[in-house]
């Protein structure tokens, strides 16, 4: 069981980096770890039951030698369906996760897995699927420390980003805003992120996005962070 991850933690005064393993070297993992570590703010890993989302992806024991590897935080993202949500959330708690987030449309399974992983010490976080109204968020606004909106379809590489990405990401800004949580919570991008949609998505309001090429096959990562953390929000 891994220390409670804390929002203290991470800056909140630029555009965080949260690198996404599905795009690292699967093969050399700890390579990549080592390679990216002095850029990452925290590290995404997506989980998959190929029903929820169309492919397999990562499980608790590779999350458990990820966390010996690093000392960064962990953000393992849940696509699968409702009626595992709550074990998968505990096993990935159990392996190391810093911050667990479920799908909006897991519902009352969901806010089920959250509150479980909180009694182990570990965040929440709410996850969109594109086609999924924002007002889904509501009822785990009071329960997590990440809301990620997916720009483009659930599971499959490589896609454009949607053109309701940024519109969907000033709705739930506004929604946090109204229930008085958006300092408290990260509004997070994930999908479709290239050079020319960062920009939009961080003036929309994103204050993550999850970097999967854009980090793991950029020569000058260095560079590129300094580009990524100089992007500015919309006021």
């Amino acid at each position: 069981m891994t220390d409670r991850f804390s929002l203290a933690s991470l800056p909140r005064d630029r555009l965080l980096g949260e690198f996404s393993l599905w795009s690292a070297d699967l093969a050399n993992l700890e390579a990549d770890l080592k390679r990216t570590h002095d850029h990452v703010d925290l590290y995404h890993i997506d989980v998959a039951d190929g029903r929820f989302a169309p492919t397999f992806l990562f499980f608790p024991d590779q999350v458990a030698r990820i966390a010996k590897l690093t000392d960064r935080p962990l953000h393992v993202h849940l696509m699968v369906e409702a009626d595992i949500v709550e074990a998968q959330a505990m096993q990935f708690a159990e392996a190391g996760a810093h911050l667990i987030s479920v799908h909006a449309e897991n519902g009352e399974a969901g806010l089920r897995a959250l509150r479980a992983v909180a009694r182990m010490g570990v965040a929440g976080g709410v996850v969109l699927r594109l086609e999924t109204p924002v007002a889904a968020i509501e009822p785990f606004v009071g329960e997590v420390s990440f809301v990620t909106l997916l720009g483009t379809a659930i599971g499959v590489k490589g896609q454009g980003l949607s053109d309701t990405a940024c519109p969907r990401l000033e709705e739930a800004r506004a929604i946090l805003r109204r229930h008085g949580r958006e300092g408290d919570i990260v509004l997070a991008a994930d999908g479709g992120i290239r050079q020319e949609t960062v920009p939009r998505l961080r003036g929309a309001g994103a204050e993550t996005v999850v970097l999967g090429s854009l980090a793991f096959g950029d020569p000058d990562l260095a560079d590129r962070m300094r580009w990524l953390h100089d992007l500015k929000i919309a006021a």
